[in-house]
């Protein structure tokens, strides 16, 4: 098997027509999907054995309680043979003969991963998204695309769909994402994969179209797993200050921890005002509790009403909840 395609399916019965369709214009005798149906409460566990009726390579894993995105991707790649893995989101879809360009290109370079550009789709509007990594087609040291600090690099963006892994990568656990994190899981995930691969490449490569805006989406959903990139950022920032680059790399992890909290308290009144205060308390209490070195470095590097914020944050003066 050279690929496995792994594809959690939960509440998508609307959206999950569109990417069967689009695997099967991407079907191949050496490629496996497995659907992971995680314990959906729509009528997706109703409708996806018929859609994949047919589908070469199609296996459906069912979980008998919904246990959220990384488990059920870690599910699936635990069920996969391929010697590449895709992961995919059951509400895209990818272009025709997408998946088999992929493959072409991780054996081409014969890299441990390889990072694509995407497509992002909401409404009737199509916008390219670019992967911030700006040396392209070239096979690289990933710890050299997470510096610097202040500008966007690879680990900026985290879309685990937005590539292609080597399966070799298990063995070293950068395969698998955390299961404590409902949202946020790519933004550990691509740090540890970036810290603990040793070769990779950025391809501009267009091939999956991401749905933004919906309705049931997690970032649409206000509850608790909203805060769940504190946690995210709290491993990232404990991991690189372990490394032995943390000398080089650390001040990069604090400013895109600052920039994730200025960003999420910023849109606070998308939470209810309950969720805002433990988000205001929370990342007031992170902010104090970074080393004080990188965040004065990092303050001082920001944008100037970024920096204004986060101070009042840091310094706990006055910010509330939006009512």
């Amino acid at each position: 098997m050279r690929l496995s395609v792994v594809i959690p399916c939960y509440n998508v019965q609307d959206q999950l027509p569109g990417l069967v369709h689009s695997l099967r214009a991407n079907a191949g005798n050496e490629f496996e999907f497995i659907f992971v149906e995680d314990c959906s409460t729509d009528d997706t566990p109703a409708v996806l054995p018929e859609l994949v009726d047919g589908l070469p390579g199609a296996d459906i894993v069912w979980h008998h309680r919904n246990r959220g995105l990384s488990a059920a991707r870690n599910t699936g790649t635990a069920r996969a043979r391929g010697t590449y893995l895709v992961w995919l989101d059951s509400d895209d879809w990818i272009a025709p003969g997408y998946l088999a360009r992929l493959v072409e290109t991780i054996e081409r370079f014969d890299c441990d991963f390889v990072r694509t550009d995407h497509v992002r789709v909401l409404g009737t509007q199509r916008t390219i998204v670019r992967s911030p990594e700006w040396r392209r087609h070239a096979v690289l040291d990933p710890r050299t695309a997470i510096a610097p600090a202040f500008r966007s690099t690879s680990v900026d963006y985290p879309n685990a769909w937005a590539g292609i892994q080597h399966r070799r990568l298990a063995e070293d656990g950068l395969l698998t994402f955390d299961e404590d994190l409902r949202t946020c899981e790519d933004r550990h995930w691509i740090w540890r994969l970036h810290l603990g691969a040793k070769s990779f490449a950025t391809v501009g490569l267009l091939g999956v179209f991401y749905r933004q805006g919906l309705a049931g989406s997690l970032s649409h959903v206000s509850n608790p797993t909203q805060l769940h990139f504190l946690d995210a950022m709290d491993r990232v920032l404990e991991e690189v200050l372990a490394d032995p680059d943390a000398d080089l790399l650390a001040i990069k992890a604090v400013d895109a921890y600052c920039a994730l909290i200025g960003f999420h308290v910023a849109k606070r009144a998308r939470l209810s005002v309950e969720l805002q205060e433990q988000l205001i308390a929370r990342c007031s209490a992170r902010l104090r509790s970074m080393p004080a070195d990188l965040l004065t470095r990092a303050l001082a590097g920001t944008a100037p009403e970024r920096r204004r914020l986060l101070h009042r944050l840091r310094d706990d003066r006055g910010l509330r909840a939006v009512a």
